[in-house]
């Protein structure tokens, strides 16, 4: 995977869900930290993204957490990470985060990580970027997602093209490889609108 080194992954904050969850995410973390993939991500220390950065950290691989003053305040930051980088605003956050990342996955998470993933595929399809975002379907999480957005492509509130701003995998095994063989967007800016 040479041209990518880094990778935001946006994820839920909870630690009140199914536990298979969490390992998922510390598989995820262990296998970026054995592929030397940096982690950018929003910080914490809680639900899988606590478990994404103790993954990349337990094999000695590098985390650059970004998180707002008012979530430090909160102590949710993760002691543990190789840099944390405290920020003004949420917005700030996640523009720092889009650039310090060569591509994005996406695990199961609530309404941050949704807003996180709609933003980042927004960007792609204004030309903002052309990084490689996977959507993790972990247990059929975001089936009901993938449900809602082909509704929006077959109901031509968006282009059948823009399947191609996102690369869907079912299995954390399934990640790295798809970041692998990620193709730049084919998509034409101006298509969005005709």
């Amino acid at each position: 995977m040479p041209s990518i080194k880094s990778v935001c992954v946006y994820c839920g904050s909870s630690n009140r869900v199914d536990p298979k969850f969490l390992d998922a995410a510390t598989e995820l973390g262990r296998l970026m930290g054995a592929a030397g993939l940096k982690l950018i991500y929003g910080g914490g220390r809680v639900g899988l993204m606590g478990r994404v950065a103790d993954g990349v950290l337990a094999t000695g691989g590098s985390v650059v957490g970004i998180i707002p003053g008012h979530l430090h305040a909160r102590e949710v930051a993760h002691p543990g990470v190789s840099e944390l980088l405290v920020v003004e605003t949420m917005h700030e956050r996640k523009q720092l985060m889009a650039e310090q990342a060569d591509a994005f996955v996406v695990l199961p998470g609530g309404y941050g990580t949704l807003d996180e993933m709609f933003e980042i595929i927004t960007w792609r399809q204004l030309g903002l970027h052309d990084k490689p975002l996977v959507l993790v379907d972990l247990f059929g999480y975001w089936t009901p997602l993938a449900q809602l957005l082909d509704t929006i492509i077959d109901t031509g509130f968006a282009q059948p093209e823009s399947r191609q701003l996102y690369h869907t995998v079912s299995s954390i095994a399934e990640i790295l490889p798809a970041l692998a063989e990620a193709q730049p967007s084919r998509i034409a800016v101006e298509t969005k609108w005709m």
